[in-house]
């Protein structure tokens, strides 16, 4: 079965008491019981809900996992996620990951006794040199955020299991359309499905997909236990949004690809961070693990002074947070997504303050690339 076919039916059976081609919003804070231990599956809301059973199995089965559960947001999963491990457990994390994760990892789960190493996973020799004894998990984010930066999934897959280390792959820049993780190894893939899964710009949630049974049952027990769970409604916007994936996931390639060659050529734009551009440094490996480019792209500017002018000089493009969007977003990271990264890390990461991030929208691209044309010549 193809991937669109999957992302529109895969989980969702038509209603069996309406026959209603798209599953209920099960807005229901409980289930009654027929009698003492006999239900129909479902017992209370934040255990068990059809909506949100239908888009962890949908998803599930469009990252190629054997099981899903949804958060209710992308942090909530990755923390979620992160419970899987014990007080001493060394986790060797991505150097260019999310500000987001980066906070979380450094500011709450240290005092925990989690420990952390922030190392160039693009590097394996430095991803071998982090092992420690109590090393339990390698956690890449492959493109990184944002610049746009790649992990060999395949080849740290092969470190990871050689010396029993669970992978995590935050996957949310590419959507599984453009990249399967677990087909390359990985045994846990999360994503913020408040970007590419819903696409829309209108729901927040999170999703990790696992393919080991004993951390799907631990998953399920957390998800239970401490309730950050993906609300009905926001299940089936979920749902709504992967059945248009393929289509939009296309359009944001194909947008992206002709943004990022307007920006190579633009005299303003003194650095393009693209993976699909043929001299981006991991072009090729970007060709063998990925089957598109997507819409994510970051250009340098030079400047803070530079940067405030393209980014305030936008009539289409819309200042915000976020990504994965059908309009197109623009964002300053070093003050918005990463501003929790001490400056100097920052700095050597390439996030500097004259940094524009885009998420390319499906809007027609000769009116995107105008816009972006109109605001670079404020320079």
């Amino acid at each position: 079965m193809g991937f669109a076919t999957r992302a529109i039916h895969a989980g969702q059976e038509p209603c069996a008491a309406t026959g209603a081609i798209i599953t209920p919003i099960y807005q229901t804070s409980t289930y009654v019981q027929e009698g003492l231990g006999k239900h129909k599956g479902f017992e209370y809301a934040r255990t068990q809900n059809p909506t949100r059973l239908a888009a962890e199995r949908n998803i599930a089965a469009l990252e190629g996992g054997q099981w899903a559960y949804a958060f209710a947001s992308g942090m909530a999963a990755i923390n979620a996620v992160m419970t899987l491990l014990k007080q001493g457990s060394h986790v060797i994390v991505s150097d260019n990951t999310y500000g987001g994760t980066f906070r979380l990892f450094s500011k709450v789960l240290v005092n925990y006794g989690l420990e952390f190493d922030y190392v160039n996973t693009a590097d394996l020799n430095a991803i071998e040199g982090a092992i420690r004894s109590n090393t339990r998990m390698i956690f890449i984010e492959t493109p990184t955020n944002p610049v746009m930066a790649l992990t060999d999934i395949a080849a740290v897959a092969q470190i990871s299991k050689a010396h029993n280390l669970r992978l995590v792959v935050d996957n949310t820049f590419m959507s599984p359309y453009f990249q399967r993780p677990i087909e390359l190894g990985a045994d846990i893939v999360v994503h913020s499905t408040t970007k590419y899964l819903n696409g829309h710009s209108d729901s927040v949630g999170g999703i990790a997909i696992l393919t080991n049974e004993e951390d799907a049952r631990a998953l399920s027990f957390i998800q239970n236990a401490a309730g950050a769970i993906l609300s009905p409604f926001d299940s089936w916007l979920l749902l709504r949004g992967t059945k248009t994936l393929a289509v939009r996931m296309r359009q944001h390639d194909e947008n992206g690809r002709a943004v990022a060659r307007f920006l190579a050529e633009h005299p303003k734009a003194q650095k393009v961070y693209y993976p699909g551009l043929p001299d981006h440094p991991q072009h090729e490996l970007a060709r063998r693990q990925m089957s598109g480019f997507g819409g994510m792209l970051a250009f340098e500017t030079g400047s803070l002074a530079n940067a405030r002018k393209v980014l305030e000089g936008f009539k289409l493009c819309l200042l915000a947070e976020s990504l994965g969007g059908v309009e197109t977003l623009v964002s300053h990271p070093a003050t918005m997504t990463h501003a929790s990264v001490p400056e100097q890390e920052r700095v050597r990461l390439g996030i500097t303050d004259g940094l524009v991030r885009i998420s390319v929208g499906i809007e027609d691209v000769e009116d995107i690339i105008a816009d972006l044309d109109q605001a670079l010549e404020q320079l």
